[in-house]
């Protein structure tokens, strides 16, 4: 009841219900963007939340995340372009079912499902968080150090790309978090003579510039996306028959959603397309699959809006953030001064609870937005991609030169958009060096602090039983990792040479 009680605060004594709204309208906007993924859609609002009250921000910031996993589907159905990569497994059906004058139905089956796997995914956040958090209180700082070292292992090991290439972007990142003053002796480092770095470099910018920025320059180089035309397509809600055949598909790809939300590195792509062959593997029209399936729809949207939820469970709890976008929202809370773990269960209650109730609220209106939002969308997947970008620009630098009215911030941010495209073309992953960064302070303040109960003695991480755990879990992720990279390229090199012995 007491949760109930601060949720209520929240949405009546704060305008946490106008931001869900507003946060539901702009996700389903730039998840119809073609390119302009979840996280970036995140990260452009990221700089006007400086201003705003700690609720109103990341309520903000979760609602943008849950309207564009919806918002994703609409281009992916009506142009079998998906506006985000989870998107990507409701374009093969929705856009067979567009073809045959059903883009309706199939727009209805997407929101639905997507209304369906929300409010899924935050029960199971709600469940979940707290009971894990709990678990928390045990940790001392070599087992925080050994937590921060769990975390980017996991992320660099199942991010997409070699073991290699995820391990040194999260070095980079904690390179990058070394710049600034000295936690423990105050002393700069790294800052060349130039003041604005004594406080290290923001991780809003490094954010902004890999995320957004590197976006921009990609596509740029990329020709005009598919335009809907003068589609007039309406939704249509599916039928009281319709929704009873759609219960297994919505359950499987809900039930997906849960174990890959809370699996750090997973995210709504892999639910979407697990949902999509395990909706297949049971069903009783397998045959369909492919030719405009209303259960090959259903599966994935449920999927990838239950993992927009749930995905929320391993950094509310423990501060380690399992996709881009959770990156961006865990970037959000540390803006306002919020560090997740059990401490934010125990002293701010009332904000967990009240982005409980606002999570609720994006949910249940993502329904009735979704519906009158349509024509918003399709008129801005027309505009001429120029004008498109050119507004992206400047709403990032604008944002931007609003947080300290600084250009060097604009510089730094261009800085890291650079680094980004160059990142994207060696196929680096991004989110091993986001993480590097932002839990670049705990991973380095933890350690000192560890040898300093020991007079410098490593011997504190082998005393400590749950820092032993996590290190070795880590140790197995990465040699797991290794040896998956290690029999996939002995796969390619006899691929080769069977290729060349028949030639």
């Amino acid at each position: 009841m007491e949760g109930l009680t601060y949720a209520w605060q929240a949405l009546t004594t704060t305008p946490a219900v106008f931001a869900a709204m507003g946060g539901v309208v702009w996700g389903i906007l730039g998840g119809a963007l073609p390119g302009i993924s979840p996280s970036i859609t995140m990260a452009l609002l990221l700089p006007f939340t400086y201003t705003m009250e700690p609720i109103t921000a990341i309520v903000l910031l979760a609602s943008t995340y849950v309207g564009a996993e919806y918002g994703g589907s609409i281009p992916a159905i009506l142009i079998r372009t998906p506006g985000t990569n989870a998107a990507a497994a409701t374009a093969i059906d929705g856009y067979e079912m567009q073809k045959q004058g059903r883009g309706g139905e199939a727009l209805g089956i997407s929101l639905v499902s997507g209304v369906i796997g929300g409010l899924l995914g935050l029960f199971f956040l709600v469940m979940l968080t707290k009971p894990l958090a709990q678990v928390a209180l045990l940790f001392t700082p070599p087992a925080y150090f050994a937590l921060g070292i769990l975390g980017l292992s996991v992320i660099a090991s199942l991010s997409s790309g070699s073991l290699v290439k995820g391990l040194m972007a999260g070095v980079i990142g904690l390179m990058i978090a070394t710049v600034g003053t000295d936690p423990i002796s105050g002393v700069g480092r790294f800052t060349y003579g130039s003041p604005e770095l004594l406080g290290g470099i923001p991780f809003i910018l490094v954010m902004v510039g890999v995320f957004a920025v590197s976006e921009l320059l990609v596509q740029a180089g990329k020709p005009e996306w598919t335009k809907a035309g003068e589609v007039q397509t309406r939704i249509k809600l599916p039928s009281f028959a319709m929704l009873k055949r759609l219960r297994k598909p919505q359950l499987i790809g809900s039930g997906i959603g849960l174990f890959e939300g809370c699996m750090p590195g997973a995210g709504g792509s892999i639910a979407a397309f697990m949902s999509y062959n395990e909706a297949r593997r049971w069903s009783k029209h397998p045959e369909e699959f492919g030719k405009g399936s209303p259960e090959a729809i259903a599966a994935p949207e449920c999927a990838n809006n239950t993992v927009a939820g749930t995905a929320l469970v391993p950094m509310l709890s423990f501060g380690i953030p399992g996709s881009n976008s959770t990156a961006i929202l865990l970037g959000g809370l540390l803006i306002h001064g919020l560090q997740p773990g059990p401490l934010l269960f125990e002293k701010h209650p009332d904000f967990i609870y009240g982005l409980f109730g606002g999570l609720l609220v994006a949910n249940t209106s993502l329904f009735f937005i979704g519906m009158l939002v349509l024509t918003p969308a399709i008129w801005l997947v027309n505009r001429p991609k120029p004008y498109l970008m050119a507004a992206i620009y400047a709403l990032i630098f604008s944002g931007i030169y609003s947080i300290d009215h600084s250009l060097f911030d604009l510089y730094l941010v261009l800085l890291a958009g650079a680094a980004g495209y160059v990142m994207r073309l060696f196929g680096f992953p991004f989110l091993p060096l986001v993480l590097g960064l932002v839990l670049g302070y705990m991973i380095e303040a933890n350690y000192r602090r560890s040898l300093l109960l020991t007079s410098g003695d490593h011997v504190v991480f082998v005393q400590d039983p749950v820092a032993v755990g996590l290190l070795v879990t880590a140790l197995l992720f990465v040699v797991g990792s290794a040896w998956r990279d290690i029999r996939s390229a002995r796969k390619k090199v006899s691929g080769k040479g069977d290729g060349e012995a028949k030639a």
